[in-house]
């Protein structure tokens, strides 16, 4: 296993990133006798892959080889290990910033991404009526700093508030029961989202829009999560969804939120 040197890419992972990511990916010792390629530089072509958001087949030559980045990768994400990543940077995250490193209240809102001729194929693509767009729809739950806690990927045409259930599961298994509210905008509204956000012990509030309302405007604690789908928008791969899988889109999310936090972590100035 040599590595060749190489110009940086602007996406590739510094050394203090590095020392706190190795731990989680090295799903095998490093120097693994079936390892013919450098983690941190299959690390760093997927960060490249879902910044740049190019296919896969097209990952540069200087870095290595499409089928081995996409099979770790794949194996990655079906280890969770961006999931673990980002759960234990949110709670180091929170802490600089003064807040107890488990939250109590949670954002919850979707945002729908065009399909494309991979997934539409897959079948798994639906009509968004009100966006008017064919594709997936990506329910989020992140907390009031914008991190993110969870997300469920559907057919674009599902409910929002048929996720409520699912999304509050895995809030509460993120975050060790401790969030005690989610703030929802007028999608949510009802007895069925309330009672299945209830049953895992949270209690649903809806923030509504002012009838008097002019233009745009700013609603408390709903702007979190859309900040949050701004941040993602940074990465080129999820600009759509151009995964045969949902649970590829699912953890693409996950490393590029991942890649997010751990720039905000060293990059951070009390």
């Amino acid at each position: 296993m040599s590595e060749q040197p190489r110009k940086a890419y602007p996406s590739d992972v510094s050394d203090a990133e590095w020392a706190f990511c190795a731990p989680y990916l090295a799903l095998l010792p490093e120097d693994c006798g079936q390892r013919d390629h450098s983690l941190r530089e299959v690390f760093n072509a997927l960060r490249w892959l879902n910044r740049t958001g190019s296919q896969w087949r097209y990952l540069p030559h200087d870095l290595p080889p499409w089928q081995a980045v996409y099979q770790q990768s794949q194996r990655w994400m079906a280890a969770g290990v961006f999931e673990a990543m980002v759960h234990d940077l949110r709670g180091l995250l929170r802490l600089l910033a003064g807040r107890h490193p488990r939250p109590t209240a949670a954002v919850i809102d979707s945002r729908t991404v065009q399909s494309t001729p991979e997934s539409g194929a897959a079948g798994r693509a639906g009509y968004d009526g009100a966006k008017r767009k064919k594709g997936s729809k990506v329910h989020a739950a992140v907390d009031t700093l914008g991190h993110l806690l969870a997300l469920v990927v559907t057919a674009a045409d599902a409910q929002d508030r048929a996720q409520v259930k699912e999304l509050a599961a895995r809030v509460q298994a993120a975050t060790g029961e401790s969030v005690e509210v989610a703030f929802v905008d007028q999608g949510y509204t009802g007895d069925t989202p309330a009672a299945d956000a209830r049953e895992h012990g949270i209690r649903l509030e809806v923030v509504k829009l002012s009838q008097a309302k002019r233009g745009f405007v700013l609603l408390p604690r709903r702007w979190v999560v859309e900040r949050t789908f701004g941040w993602a928008a940074r990465f080129r791969r999820l600009a759509r969804d151009y995964e045969r899988l949902p649970q590829t889109l699912a953890g693409l999310h996950f490393a590029a939120f991942a890649c997010l936090m751990l720039a905000r972590l060293y990059a951070w100035s009390p």
